[in-house]
């Protein structure tokens, strides 16, 4: 090939070269918008100097058509001046994008406008949405949009309330969200192959986040190598203290196991805690506690308390935990949170509680649900006024739709609905 015989190619180079655009960004621009090159003379100067008309400067439009050269083919990109618009619109000046896009990444338009849609719905008014995007330009150029949507996504399926999130978001740490996605992911990663069971995987990304986010874990066999440990181990030391996952981050050597004299002086707490409740010393119901309690004996009887504080007495407190005694596994704050929604919202007696402790082991969410479903047949005289807790909350998906979502001939387009509206709430 002669270069003779590709003029437009080298007079549209030069143009670019002329108005400022880097040579070595121009083979890029060539790969990624190849038809720019072939314009005639002078149309390439007059779409670069349509972006300048919009009121951005030289230098701006410079790094955006260097990182996203597309904004060179047809006209004026719709997109991202409606985009200009929204960005002005909460706060932040036209010329703002131009100081923090990279040239190295391609920017797509429409999924920043899908992004800063998705932040006002959660509840950003346009004044704390022009600082949060300011203070964290990665939220918006960080895959446009794709890593926030991904933590997102992981959270929400832990059961993560929109509220959590937002508040999340609202006080973001110093660190690129791309870097917060990838090491919330390989904590999950992390726990599923240790083989935890999922309902404890939630709980801990649910309560501690903010912590996982902030740490690239090692890979699961190093760990285990160096404290000599099982996967059942790892998961009993992670889920009796979740803090011990910062221990296992790049970069950091792992610390060894504590010595036996630590492990038995915490068996030595429980035993203390339960022969204080009526547990009998080295009875099976002892023995049963002692391996589905978690956390210290001062944690644990904090716990037991703030279900006496709670208005029950103690002796029920006890027939409570000797049928489940895995509800004491959670905190004070997760407690109150699920205590306070069946008392409070949905008008149950603390008697129920005594009846059936095991509903402290489900999510609000769970109950939110069947409760919506079954107040909406209720008003359809599908389902009778009086019903358990237990009977609504303990059965299987599968069984509460045969027994009650069926009643009705639009029940499971409900049911349906209530399952999508209470993930976002």
């Amino acid at each position: 090939m002669f270069l003779s015989d590709v003029e437009e190619l080298l007079n549209n180079y030069r143009d670019l070269c002329n108005y400022g655009i880097a040579r070595n960004k121009i083979g890029k621009m060539y790969k990624e918008a190849k038809d720019i090159f072939m314009y005639g003379p002078g149309l390439l100067k007059s779409k670069l100097l349509s972006y300048e008309q919009l009121g951005l400067r030289k230098y701006t439009v410079i790094k955006l058509v260097a990182s996203t050269p597309v904004l060179l083919l047809g006209d004026v990109n719709k997109e991202f001046v409606l985009l200009l618009k929204n960005l002005e619109e909460i706060g932040l000046p036209r010329d703002w994008i131009g100081g923090t896009v990279s040239e190295k990444n391609t920017c797509f338009w429409g999924k920043m406008l899908v992004l800063l849609k998705f932040f006002k719905d959660m509840g950003f008014d346009e004044k704390k949405l022009g600082t949060l995007i300011s203070k964290h330009p990665s939220f918006l150029l960080d895959g446009s949009g794709e890593a926030v949507f991904s933590v997102t996504c992981l959270l929400l399926k832990m059961g993560v309330s929109r509220k959590e999130i937002f508040f999340m978001f609202s006080e973001f740490p110093h660190l690129q969200v791309g870097s917060f996605a990838r090491n919330l992911r390989r904590a999950f990663e992390f726990l599923v192959e240790i083989e935890m069971d999922f309902e404890d995987i939630k709980e801990l990304i649910c309560h501690h986040k903010d912590t996982l986010g902030l740490v690239l874990m090692k890979k699961p066999t190093s760990i285990m190598s160096n404290l000599s440990s099982g996967k059942k181990r790892l998961c009993k030391i992670i889920t009796d203290d979740p803090h011990q996952m910062q221990k296992y981050a790049m970069g950091l050597k792992v610390p060894p196991l504590p010595s036996d004299d630590s492990i038995l002086k915490s068996i030595i707490e429980k035993k203390k805690f339960l022969s204080h409740l009526g547990f009998v010393d080295n009875s099976k119901e002892m023995k049963r506690a002692l391996e589905v309690f978690r956390g210290k004996g001062d944690e644990l009887q904090e716990r037991f308390d703030f279900f006496v504080r709670s208005g029950l007495n103690p002796s029920d407190v006890l027939d409570m935990l000797k049928r489940a005694p895995h509800i004491l596994n959670q905190k004070i704050e997760v407690l109150d949170e699920k205590l306070s929604f069946i008392i409070n919202n949905l008008g149950y007696p603390l008697s129920s509680l005594v009846r059936f402790p095991q509903c402290m082991s489900y999510t609000t969410e769970r109950v939110k649900r069947r409760h919506l479903m079954y107040d909406w047949l209720k008003e359809r005289g599908k389902a009778t006024t009086a019903l358990a807790l237990g009977s609504l909350i303990a059965c299987s998906d599968k069984m509460f739709i045969k027994r009650f979502v069926s009643l009705h001939p639009d029940g499971p387009k409900v049911w349906e609905s209530f399952k999508k509206s209470i993930i976002f709430k």
